[in-house]
């Protein structure tokens, strides 16, 4: 929990910038060259550099709760009556990526789909658990972003904020958006672990001549199998490596569930940011998806070092 509220904080006044720009916010012309490092010193200039740091407080709340329920559901789904039903009615039943329960064997690990499918289930019941119950969080942080804009002071607190919006939107209002975030992290988790699991199982293990799930395995043993232990451990690397580089992939791939998310969660929200010229009212989140689509600018702010201003697109800029 520490060590993601620090990365929380770090990670802030890149969010924020990056939250501006989503919503279609430009406070200086666009020009040849300008990224997104350029616009926190228009946000210091304005509000200092405290400024930077708006919608902290939700941010690490929503942080700090998401890991503790993301764990204590992983936990549930390992221990009874999930984990040890009859074989007939088994829904995540154990295996040996995961702690061993009182009174079971030791198995070898095996990469297998299946095992793959269940770990994968699992930590998507997990994430979308975490998911709704830090969504109106997610809210608020955004909302007291958005407020730069507007120059406004209606979300000064994650207390008063919660009241606010019961106030105006009822309970709906803490949910705005969450739609089109669930489906974008259970379709970037699901891409994520199946391009991992192709990758290590047919390109990098047949690569190096083994079965799909196999360990490599040498005839003579001996100074042989020595020989193979870099070979194995270069392949442990790749394996984490593809991990990685899958799970980048499959975020850029859903990044429009993030965009229209966080569009959907300030529109229309008496804050100036989620009202024309930066937005119009949209009815639904498909109708945000629909217009982003038909605009190009179903990748705007996903760049951290550049961005593209389709043809016949007008930004706002002070």
């Amino acid at each position: 929990v520490l060590l993601g509220s620090g990365l929380t904080v770090l990670s802030q006044p890149l969010m924020y910038v990056k939250v501006l720009v989503q919503v279609g916010y430009e406070p200086l012309p666009p020009t040849l060259g300008r990224n997104i490092f350029g616009r926190p010193k228009h946000i210091v200039k304005v509000d200092g550099r405290a400024g930077l740091f708006k919608g902290l407080a939700p941010r690490l709340c929503s942080s700090a709760i998401g890991t503790v329920v993301h764990s204590k559901v992983l936990q549930e789904l390992l221990l009874p009556p999930w984990a040890q039903r009859p074989l007939s009615g088994q829904l995540f039943p154990p295996d040996s990526s995961f702690p061993l329960q009182p009174g079971t064997s030791k198995k070898e690990p095996v990469s297998s789909l299946e095992q793959v499918l269940k770990e994968t289930s699992r930590e998507m019941v997990a994430r979308s658990a975490a998911t709704l119950i830090t969504h109106p969080f997610h809210v608020i942080t955004l909302r007291c972003m958005v407020q730069f804009i507007g120059r406004e002071s209606k979300y000064s607190g994650t207390l008063s904020a919660f009241a606010t919006i019961y106030r105006e939107e009822g309970i709906l209002g803490f949910f705005a958006g969450l739609i089109p975030r669930l489906l974008g992290d259970i379709l970037s988790l699901w891409l994520c672990n199946m391009l991992a699991y192709l990758i290590n199982t047919y390109a990098l293990e047949n690569g190096v001549g083994c079965a799909p799930g196999s360990a490599p395995r040498s005839r003579f043993g001996g100074i042989q199998g020595l020989l193979l232990l870099p070979q194995v451990s270069t392949m442990t690397e790749m394996k984490s490596y593809s991990q990685a580089v899958t799970g980048f992939f499959a975020s850029m791939l859903t990044y429009p569930f993030v965009l229209v998310s966080n569009l959907m969660a300030v529109n229309n929200c008496g804050l100036a940011g989620g009202l024309l010229p930066y937005a119009p009212t949209y009815s639904s989140w498909l109708d945000c998806w629909s217009q982003l689509h038909r605009e190009g600018n179903m990748s705007r702010g996903n760049s951290l070092f550049f961005r593209k201003i389709p043809a016949g697109k007008r930004y706002v800029w002070e």
